[in-house]
């Protein structure tokens, strides 16, 4: 018996046995070197179709529950947090002062309360806690809110700034919010180790962004920073700008229970300080000893007369000078 004929009773017998020949299957189309099979391929090729299982001749790309499984593990990923809003679970940022190093450059520390420093910024605190708790003869509204200025750059207002809310922060019933408003030439980050991070003009371009997110938390106890922020090119002007009172007024009803403290430029060199002081519920006008005129604590003094309530403290002073501090109210020296 020829191939040929061996082919035709094999395919017979397939037919016969009731196995697929492959009629109803849907094929591929054949390369042309495979155009005509010969009949010996042929028939190897059925009987190993015949024996083989048929898991093992089919092998699906992805099985059904595999494709479900994959569905439902993307619907239960928590989306991330929207800009400005709150991760769940999300701590603080916090930031550890060098206070040794400041110790030893000569500012007050919460582990040497005896100073002569510490001593100075007791008598200039009092009266500070006093009107913000609405006990102080200079008592007025936004009280809690103390701007710490100075005429010119160099006086000594940061340095000002920082032992004051240092100080506040030692009281035992006072928790202080320290702001960074000399935002053209932020200081505290030099002082204090502050890393760039979102803050006050990141506030006042990004209303999504919550004031808690902006905050920052020392290892001085009941001692918070709000740093200057991302730098733009129009920051003093941002500080001038209605955005500002919203926030201001947002921070001052928001955290009544604490005395926010800003560190502001300097009063003679820009605007802005001008109409951040009107915000203000108390003003401390530092001023440098034997550099600052006369003058010049006038032209600087008319720039806030819109505050009601204004300390002036003497900075740099000689170990003779030391206590020179002055309180105003209404405009009437004291």
């Amino acid at each position: 018996m020829s191939l040929i004929e061996q082919a035709a009773k094999r395919l017979e017998e397939l037919r016969r046995s009731g196995a697929a020949t492959g009629e109803n299957d849907v094929q591929k189309p054949l390369t042309a070197s495979a155009a005509v099979p010969t009949p010996e391929a042929f028939v190897r090729a059925m009987d190993a179709r015949k024996e083989s299982p048929p898991e093992l001749v089919v092998a699906p790309a992805v099985s059904a529950p595999a494709a479900t499984a994959l569905r439902s593990s993307a619907s239960v990923q928590s989306p991330l947090p929207r800009r400005g809003s709150r991760a769940s679970g999300a701590g603080p940022r916090v930031v550890d002062i060098d206070l040794e190093g400041l110790k030893a450059r000569g500012f007050v520390t919460p582990d040497a309360p005896t100073t002569q420093i510490a001593d100075e910024f007791r008598l200039i605190k009092r009266p500070i806690i006093q009107n913000a708790q609405g006990r102080g003869e200079g008592h007025a509204g936004n009280s809690n809110l103390v701007m710490v200025a100075s005429a010119l750059p160099g006086e000594g207002k940061t340095f000002t700034a920082l032992n004051l809310a240092i100080s506040v922060a030692m009281e035992y019933d006072s928790t202080v919010l320290l702001v960074d408003g000399d935002v053209a030439n932020p200081g505290l980050p030099k002082l204090i180790g502050i890393p760039e991070s979102p803050g006050l003009l990141d506030l006042l371009t990004n209303d999504k962004l919550d004031v808690a997110d902006a905050l920052v938390k020392t290892n001085v106890e009941k001692l918070s920073v709000l740093p200057a922020g991302t730098s733009h090119r129009r920051a003093t002007e941002l500080l001038a700008s209605e955005q500002m009172a919203m926030l201001i007024r947002e921070i001052a009803t928001r955290y009544t229970d604490r005395i926010i403290i800003f560190d502001s430029p300097p009063l003679l060199r820009t605007t802005e300080a001008r109409v951040l002081a009107s915000h203000m519920g108390q003003i401390v006008m530092v001023v440098a000893a034997e550099s600052t005129s006369r003058k010049v604590v006038s032209e600087a003094l008319a720039a806030i007369e819109s505050c009601e309530t204004v300390m002036m403290l003497l900075n740099k002073a000689s170990p003779a000078e030391v206590g020179a501090y002055g309180y105003y109210h209404r405009g009437q020296a004291r």
